[in-house]
């Protein structure tokens, strides 16, 4: 049965690892379409901070799903998920590849295998763990959700505020914990995935993510950052939270000199990336037969060499 579902391929990997340059190689060679497939490009206001394809990539290529929701709204898996598998039936039925490119390991995660549909959970429980984050702090309301969700809570750091933020309003909201929502996986998605991990060297790394934070400040990321702040939202959105965003805000506010912004800035990341690499070493997002690993950094497909053209192209097919 599954060599009657259609085809999609999946190139994920860290922050600055190149893929959103070899997506766009790939999907220009295979007639495709690049969907998103990372949690914070999917907002409007953070081009530049987010490293979004340009307005000239963009044109190259049918995309979606970039820059399409106002940092006022939280995007989330459940959300993600639905988007994405409605633009891969359009390109489908365009007769495009769709080529998913990203590094939020969780929306792979819940793309390919399901995820449960957790209820609304009401402005009313929406509001309570906002003001309890704000008034104590995450991690105070960390423990207050340990005691009423200690499932939930194990697997939360004390300091991540918008995550212990939402457990608290998933479980005040519904009387559930969000890790029993989420063990109640739905269907899998009805498509046959192939993918292809970057997975370059740490030193390549570094030196990918100083180099783009130094060129995203000469794009205008603290115009951006300065443009976001102006809209006066909610700390805790996740949009608030993009890697950038809150050390160019406490420039702003004077409280770092700029070089030191971009130092914690540049090592956030980096701390980040390694979270990704392990999360991708680990996970599954296809089957191992139909996952292939680059080691070396791609800064442009170009840079290839014909037979490792050639090598990916045919792991490609024999996905298909």
């Amino acid at each position: 049965m599954s060599g009657a579902l259609p085809h999609a391929l999946i190139v994920a990997g860290p922050t600055c690892s190149g893929k959103s340059a070899l997506a766009l190689g790939l999907a220009e060679a295979l007639g495709g379409v690049v969907i998103n497939a990372d949690s914070m490009q999917v907002y409007q206001e953070l081009r530049v901070v987010t490293a979004r394809p340009t307005p000239e990539e963009e044109a190259q290529v049918p995309h979606a799903l970039y820059g399409v929701r106002g940092a006022a709204e939280a995007g989330n898996a459940a959300w993600w998920r639905g988007a994405a598998l409605a633009a891969m039936a359009r390109a489908r039925a365009a007769g495009k590849l769709p080529v998913l490119c990203g590094g939020t390991g969780m929306y792979f995660s819940a793309l390919v295998g399901g995820i449960a549909e957790i209820p609304e959970c009401g402005e009313a429980a929406r509001a309570e763990a906002r003001w309890l984050l704000a008034e104590q702090g995450p991690v105070a309301l960390h423990a207050s959700l340990a005691k009423v969700d200690p499932a939930t809570a194990a697997r939360l750091k004390p300091a991540d505020s918008q995550r212990v933020a939402r457990a608290w309003e998933v479980w005040r909201g519904t009387g559930r914990g969000l890790v029993a929502w989420q063990s109640a996986k739905g269907e899998a998605a009805p498509w046959r995935f192939s993918a292809i991990l970057i997975d370059p060297p740490r030193e390549a790394l570094r030196a990918a993510i100083a180099g783009r934070f130094s060129a995203m400040l000469d794009q205008g990321a603290l115009e951006e950052v300065r443009a976001l702040l102006a809209l006066g939202l909610d700390p805790a959105l996740p949009a608030m939270r993009a890697h950038g965003v809150p050390e160019l805000a406490a420039h702003l506010r004077g409280e770092l000199s700029l070089a030191e912004a971009a130092r914690r800035a540049e090592l956030v990341t980096g701390q980040y990336t390694k979270r990704q690499a392990t999360w991708f070493r680990h996970k599954r997002m296809a089957d191992p037969e139909r996952t292939h690993t680059i080691n070396a950094r791609v800064r442009d497909f170009l840079e290839f060499s014909e037979s490792e053209r050639a090598e990916i192209f045919r792991f490609i097919r024999e996905g298909a």
